[in-house]
């Protein structure tokens, strides 16, 4: 089954973000850069998401005249085998990005990048409503801490944990790192 890494989101944008915390960076970083590791030796397509909304002026870190809409510092080298910008949370709204995995006769996508409840969950729930096989990569991708109506911490773990647990079965195969590199065994294009 042919399968491409969706990486989403993966972006400098967020370090301009009130909620962002380099101490959650280093692991994500370790896990998402082993996937990119592991398609680029496997001949796995990858495909590049950014998001780009908002008023498109420099001091919106998600405007491209921000100069922010770029891959995050420390994110491994690769050349994409289809980049987009995005402005909706699932990557395949307005895009381009659905056309682009029929036409490369995709079947399965592993999702990661940034963030995990947010537009790396929805992807996920949208391709599978489209018809695709998802492995969701949780270990690689990315959230933080977010308060509850009430002033609580909900914490980034178990935002992560929510995640797949609401899509494990139903719209995605949750799997980890190493479990998504060996399911990438024989799904390059």
């Amino acid at each position: 089954m042919k399968a491409c890494l969706i990486l989403i989101d993966a972006q400098e944008s967020f370090r301009h973000r009130p909620f962002y915390d380099p101490a959650t960076l280093a692991a994500w970083l370790t896990a998402q850069n082993a996937l990119i590791a592991a398609c680029q030796q496997r001949g796995v397509p990858i495909v590049r998401v950014l998001h780009v909304a908002g008023p498109q002026t420099a001091d919106n870190p998600f405007a491209l005249a921000s100069g922010h809409v770029r891959p995050i510092e420390g994110l491994a080298a690769f050349t994409p085998a289809a980049s987009f910008h995005k402005s909706r949370h699932s990557a395949l709204v307005g895009t381009g990005l659905e056309v682009w995995l029929t036409q490369q006769g995709i079947a399965r996508l592993l999702i990661s990048g940034i963030r995990t409840e947010q537009c790396c969950e929805t992807t996920a729930r949208h391709a599978s409503d489209l018809g695709w096989a998802v492995d969701f990569c949780a270990e690689a991708t990315l959230t933080w801490d977010m308060r509850n109506a009430d002033g609580s911490v909900l914490c980034a773990a178990d935002i992560r944990t929510r995640t797949a647990t609401v899509l494990q079965d139903r719209f995605a195969q949750v799997v980890g790192v190493d479990a998504a590199i060996a399911r990438l065994e024989g799904a390059a294009c």
